[in-house]
């Protein structure tokens, strides 16, 4: 029962904390054009750039920090888990792969909360994104 009981305060407040950004101001920021320098960045840093904001936009940020364990696991034990199965982060986020980092139902139940709130409508490009982002902090 004490077990239900925190599973259900963290996911409340894991709610409360987790706003999501009007769809259409992400799809603006994400879509608008960008200013051209006078060195065009490579392509991969544009995707990793993206991937950053989307990160902090869809709130990932507040579960997921670079080096520590907030609600979810690290964005570096993400990846390793990820890399050392050779498994597709791109994948999860679409929901068509299980959880292979943290597998606690409660865990699990929270994180399918937010993925079905904030990462089930992003397109492809900005799902590899996210990946990309994720794969590059060091």
């Amino acid at each position: 029962m004490k077990k239900m009981l925190s599973v259900f305060v963290m996911f409340s407040l894991l709610i409360i904390s987790c706003g999501e950004t009007k769809k259409e101001d992400v799809k603006k920021e994400v879509e608008a054009p960008k200013e051209v320098a006078e060195e065009a960045p490579a392509a991969g840093d544009d995707l990793i750039a993206m991937g950053e904001k989307l990160f902090t936009d869809k709130t990932c940020v507040s579960c997921h920090q670079a080096d520590a364990k907030i609600v979810g696991p690290s964005i570096k034990d993400i990846v390793k888990v990820y890399d050392q199965y050779d498994a597709s982060l791109v994948a999860f986020l679409k929901g068509e792969k299980e959880a292979i980092v943290e597998t606690d139902a409660g865990q699990v139940a929270i994180m399918q909360a937010n993925l079905d709130g904030f990462v089930k409508d992003l397109k492809d490009e900005e799902l590899q994104a996210l990946a990309a982002y994720m794969k590059s902090v060091k």
